[in-house]
């Protein structure tokens, strides 16, 4: 028996990847995160697995049944959002399951920021504007941050950044931005990336909050911020340039 802790990716149901449906499709007992997983990936399931929604369980709750599984003999399929490795919880989970002795894999997912980026038609690293994408948040009730990871700190290394699970820390996220990149700096709210009702709201830090208001976004939004988001009149990368060889085009 083993505890497959899959990333259903960030929403659209054929974004899980191959790998993740397989196992989902033959695990007899399926965990997965409340509304973050659609109800399309779920159908794929044995018509005859356990399938519980862990959104209102507490950890032990959760540990429990894989442990009633693994008493069973019953592989358990652990749907997470995007990708698992990020802000899944997961650690906390291994870390009971290697007590109990239970064996686990985890099986990647597309992540949130890769299909907002997607949705805005945007690359997060330009030649000569930004080669680093910093994933981050701010501190809420379940997480607070640990000292010295702040949103003004991150912005002023010019990286893009990708500011998870914010938007009702808006008002903050943009006081902390502001001072390092100014009023006028573009900034990108994309809600429920790669669902059916994906909203993609475009504006400076001066201005995006009111739209995020006006438009009734209070959770389940990415927040993308950087030059390269805007940038234009950017190099070509070297990579393709007809004077730049290397092992696989190799100088004639």
């Amino acid at each position: 028996m083993t505890v497959h802790f899959i990333g259903a990716g960030p929403g659209a149901a054929d974004l899980i990847t191959l790998r993740g449906l397989e196992l989902l499709r033959r695990c007899p007992v399926v965990l997965y995160a409340g509304s973050l997983v659609p109800r399309e990936i779920l159908a794929e399931a044995r018509s005859d697995a356990r399938i519980l929604d862990t959104a209102p369980m507490t950890l032990d709750a959760i540990l429990e049944e894989m442990i009633a599984a693994h008493g069973k003999g019953l592989d358990v399929a652990r749907l997470h959002s995007g990708d698992p490795s990020l802000y899944g919880a997961i650690a906390e989970q291994i870390r009971r399951l290697d007590a109990a002795g239970i064996p686990w894999t985890i099986t990647p997912g597309v992540p949130a920021f890769a299909a907002a980026a997607a949705a805005l038609g945007r690359e997060l690293t330009l030649p000569g504007v930004a080669q680093t994408v910093i994933l981050t948040r701010t501190s809420v009730r379940a997480s607070p941050m640990p000292p010295g990871e702040d949103l003004a700190t991150f912005a002023r290394s010019g990286a893009t950044l990708a500011i998870h699970l914010s938007i009702n820390n808006l008002a903050r996220v943009l006081r902390e931005l502001e001072p390092v990149l100014g009023a006028e700096a573009p900034i990108f709210v994309v809600y429920r990336a790669s669902w059916p009702d994906q909203r993609i709201l475009r504006g400076t830090i001066a201005d995006i909050r009111a739209k995020v208001k006006e438009a009734g976004i209070t959770r389940t939004a990415l927040i993308l911020v950087g030059g390269a988001l805007a940038a234009e009149g950017f190099e070509d990368s070297r990579l393709y340039a007809p004077d730049h060889h290397h092992l696989l085009r190799p100088r004639e």
